[in-house]
């Protein structure tokens, strides 16, 4: 003060600058353009909503102005009171229209609001910008004057399915409220939970008037139903009674989840932490708003500012709808400063009558270019990117929150991009796989557990599982429905029955339940087992547990757990014994092409045997007919091996030596496979293929109300070849019959089935097939039911452990007693050709190869005799003995010259008369052909075509 006493000069200048300024702001304010605008809100004094949105909105306008002071235009707010109803949004809006000809509006809040002020706009030609209507139905009115500013809520419904994905629930509740903003959002909800396995089973509708013990009552239904997923999409101040009825009945518990959609989520920071005590362990989805320097400025200076307007009104926070708000008076700005000082004059519409005052206002100049600006107008808000598409805010991140405490904490982040994130970097997002679920943030749930709930669980104030059971009279081994007359109670027994008992203990969890027999009063069945399935998808059973086979048809009302029985339809047919009685018999060992060769075979290695034994050998030697019985003889006792002939040829020889083996294996053979057509048991079926019984036109036996009755139509047999049968018995029965006696030629049912059915019958009949594929039998429950995954986990534990094999043991312990001979024994045991080809091949080369050696080493010692005689000299010399042969050289000699005459002893196992070709020791019948002259060396009758060997080489000499 003293500095400034001191000097006049600066306190002069300090006037002149004040007053200048003054001045310029004074022009300026002279030279502005206000430009109405219209803010529709709930200004009621029991709801906060509304005047923290026209604070906002305020206080954008002012942060707007102060740094954009060069700016020419001015928005000037005209605020309505919307009174929290439709018609006091649609009043107020058209008087701001009519009245007031705003060249825009900001609100209204609600979307029941929107829907009907949006048409006043689109007739007006006046943009409509919302910032809280977030319901997707909004957008089917397709009017281009409504900008949605903040995000619909069918970009949260992702979010929403991705929580539950990661934590594998299958069934989830919507509870919503039942106007324009509940319903809008169910259709793409749905459609999420379906794209990751979820199915809705029930939706939980609430009037936005609904008072506590109308809650209540809807909460008690969802509380008796297994599911305890629920989804919540309603304002504020319904969910508030909502979760505070839920935690008076105890739905706030352990085992209950709870998601909040973002109309609540976004508000939970501000929720007071009396409200929030009754939502403990809640999950929330909340719009991403990121943290940023201007953002927290705002909000110290908005609560500050807000607590000045609001004495009344303590720890109160501005949400991400205030921030919208805030957005959006920002936007409008922009935009009116970019259409500029345009005309703002309504024309009045042309109009075929005039019987309301809706029809009446007129239309503003502005709005088209209004609409065009605001379309381009981008910027970086408190809420983040401001960017429009066709009307519509485009999706950001979304937060997972818990409420935990007297606080919300975020658990994790999903985003458009990369769907469920633990943790939002800018350079760096580690996605979360359906392995890493550890890795989310704690969560504690309703009733302070940290475990996440499986999401459903039985009621324990719910009614105990109706199971319906069928009732049979054949094959009883696996369900059993019996009347227990001392305590008039049904005792139901049976493999089934025992499989199911044992899955259920396996469960972590107590299923209450009573088995109900699917029978009429007087205790027949009463349908098919398709009839007993379809009661399942009618709700009148829980469930079914028996013997029912896993089949297309019936999967699309129901599902199925995992099969507990082995697969397929088979037949069942009849036995013989194929075993040979006739005389013939002996024949059948060899195939009829094997026999002809052998005998063959035997005829020409007799015949290679004596062209190589004859000259040589005296056993092989003497009348035709003799030579050709001796070799015959021979061949044929190689059979039995008892030949007496010797062999001396080298080559003979050789050629036995294979010969023989090739017998030995031929006749051992021959006698083992004799021996077991003989005495070995050979079962064969009677049928081995069904299309041959359809061909042939026989009945075929299906049990009664089975499912196999349809598939024996569709493989094309005549109703009138097929038979009900109703107990094993009765099957027994008509296959002892047969088809043309007024029985069955095959019977024909699910394997389990026919294995227990050969069980008591293995010595008459075998199975054949699989003839059809199926998956089983397993147990029934409705489509997309929560036990279905646990039962079939369970049946799997069972079926691994010793427990199944004893249940097996206990029903089908007679099954052990039988061999098994299913399938069909068709395969032969006669021999054929193919199986020796190879030996006889062996043989014969051998017996080719010892012919041409030996033709070969005869022409060439006679080769002298073929040069001057001929050919037929040639079969003269081979006709007769070779003297010079090892064979000869050892015998005694006759007297006389050894050139000219030798004497060769007959054979000692022959019993025939010389052969003229031996008579050389007898001198008396000695004869030579000279010339073609018969000159007898003494007294003889030989013939004189004949002549001595000695002879032969006289006349024929080797150097001739």
């Amino acid at each position: 003060m003293m500095t400034i006493k001191k000097n006049p000069m600066f306190l002069c200048f300090l006037f002149f600058s004040w007053s200048f300024s003054m001045a310029v702001a004074a022009a300026a304010e002279n030279t502005t353009i206000p430009v109405n605008v219209g803010v529709v809100v709930d200004l009621d004094a029991q709801n906060l909503g509304g005047k923290i949105f026209l604070s906002c909105i305020k206080m954008a306008l002012e942060d707007f102005y102060a740094s954009h002071a060069h700016f020419k235009t001015r928005l000037v707010l005209h605020t309505r009171n919307s009174k929290h109803t439709v018609v006091g949004a649609a009043s107020a809006a058209l008087d701001l229209i009519k009245n007031v000809q705003v060249q825009a509006i900001l609100g209204p809040v609600t979307s029941m609001q929107a829907c009907f002020v949006i048409n006043l706009g689109d007739q007006a030609h006046v943009p409509i910008l919302s910032f809280s209507a977030t319901s997707p139905s909004l957008t089917s009115l397709r009017s281009s004057y409504f900008f949605r500013l903040t995000q619909t809520d069918s970009y949260q419904v992702k979010a929403i399915s991705a929580i539950v994905k990661h934590f594998g629930w299958r069934q989830v509740v919507p509870i919503y409220v039942d106007n324009t903003y509940g319903e809008g959002v169910i259709p793409f909800l749905i459609d999420a939970l379906q794209d990751v396995d979820a199915h809705v089973p029930y939706r939980s509708v609430i009037p936005p008037s609904a008072t506590d013990d109308q809650v209540g009552k809807e909460l008690s239904k969802l509380m008796d139903m297994p599911t305890r997923v629920f989804i919540v999409h309603m304002t504020p101040k319904l969910s508030s009674s909502l979760f505070a009825k839920a935690k008076e009945i105890g739905m706030m518990s352990k085992g209950y989840v709870w998601i909040l959609t973002n109309g609540v989520g976004n508000r939970l920071w501000s929720t007071r932490s009396i409200a929030l005590n009754s939502m403990q362990g809640v999950l929330g989805v909340e719009t991403e708003v990121p943290i940023t320097m201007e953002l927290t400025n705002f909000r110290m200076k908005w609560k500050r500012q807000f607590q000045q307007d609001n004495p009344a009104i303590i720890d109160f926070d501005c949400d991400v709808f205030g921030l919208r708000a805030y957005d959006a008076a920002f936007a409008l700005a922009l935009a009116v400063e970019q259409v500029g000082n345009a005309s703002f004059d309504f024309q009045k519409r042309n109009s075929s009558f005039n019987s309301t005052d809706l029809d009446t206002f007129k239309a503003s100049q502005y709005g088209p270019k209004l609409v065009q600006a605001l379309s381009n107008t981008t910027f970086k808000g408190l809420a983040g990117e401001f960017s429009l598409k066709d009307g519509q805010l485009q999706p950001s991140t979304f937060k997972i929150v818990n409420v935990n405490g007297n606080g919300v904490s975020s658990v994790a982040f999903w985003t458009p991009e990369n769907g469920m994130v633990k943790t939002l970097n800018s350079t760096n997002i580690s996605i979360l796989s359906t392995s890493e679920k550890c890795d989310l943030i704690p969560i504690i749930w309703p009733g302070g557990s940290q475990s996440v709930p499986k999401g459903w669980e039985i009621p324990t104030n719910g009614k105990r599982l109706q199971i319906g059971v069928p009732m049979k009279v054949a094959f009883t081994e696996f369900v059993n429905v019996a009347k227990n007359h001392s305590t008039n109670t049904t005792d139901v027994t049976g493999f089934s029955i025992d499989v199911f008992k044992a899955a259920l203990e396996v469960l972590p969890y107590d299923l209450l339940f009573d088995f109900i027999p699917f029978a009429k009063p007087d205790g027949t069945s009463a349908g098919t087992y398709n009839d007993l399935v379809y009661q399942v998808y009618l709700e009148k059973f829980d469930a079914v547990v028996g013997d029912i086979t896993i089949t297309a048809n019936r999967s699309l009302y129901v599902d199925f757990t995992m099969p507990y029985t082995e697969s397929g339809v088979v037949m069942v047919v009849p036995v013989v014994d194929t075993r040979s009685k006739n005389a013939w018999v002996f024949l059948k060992p060899l195939t009829w092409d094997l026999w002809l060769t052998t005998f063959c075979f035997f005829v020409y290695i007799g015949f290679v045997i004596w062209v190589l034994e004859h000259r040589i050998n005296e056993d092989f030697r003497g009348p035709p007919s003799h030579q050709v019985g001796t070799s015959f003889w021979f061949s044929f006792s190689t059979m039995v091996f008892s030949h007496k002939e010797r062999v001396v040829s080298n080559l003979g020889r050789f050629l036995m030596i294979i010969w023989v083996f090739v017998v030995l294996v031929l006749s051992q053979s021959y006698t083992a496979n004799l021996a077991s057509l003989l005495t070995a048991e050979r079962l064969r079926p009677t049928v081995t293929d069904i299309k041959d019984l359809i061909r042939s036109g026989d009945s075929v036996g299906y049990m009664k109300n089975s499912f196999v009755h349809e598939l024996l139509k569709q493989i094309g047999f005549d109703e009138s070849k097929l038979k009900a049968m109703t107990s094993m018995e009765d099957c027994d029965q008509a296959l002892s019959k047969g088809s043309k006696k007024g029985g069955i030629t095959a019977f024909v049912n699910e394997t389990p089935n026919i294995k227990l059915f050969r069980a008591k019958y293995c010595s008459k009949y075998t199975m054949i097939g699989p003839i059809f594929k199926t998956d089983g039998f397993a147990f029934v429950f409705p489509k997309r039911s929560p036990l279905v995954p646990d039962i079939s986990q369970a049946i799997l534990n069972v079926t691994e452990r010793e427990k199944t094999m004893n249940i097996e043991n206990k029903w089908f312990s007679q099954e052990g007693n039988c061999q098994d001979n299913s399938g069909p024994k068709v395969s032969s045991n006669i021999l054929g050709l193919e199986s020796f080809w190879g030996l006889f091949l062996i043989a014969g080369v051998a017996s080719i190869l010892a012919l041409i050696i030996f033709v070969a080493s005869f022409l060439y010692k006679q080769r002298h005799i073929l040069k001057h005689a001929g050919v037929r000299a040639m079969f003269e010399i081979f006709n007769e003995k070779d003297l010079n042969s090892h064979a000869f050289k050892s015998s005694p000699q006759q007297n006389g010259s050894a050139g000219d005459q030798v004497e060769v002893k007959t054979s000692p196992n022959s019993n025939w008369p010389e052969s003229p070709f031996s008579y050389l020791n007898h001198t008396d019948k000695d004869f030579v052909l000279l010339d073609g002259q018969e000159t007898p060396s003494t007294t003889s009758h030989a013939s004189p075509d004949i002549v001595p060997t000695t002879e032969l080489a006289r006349r024929y000499p080797r150097n001739a």
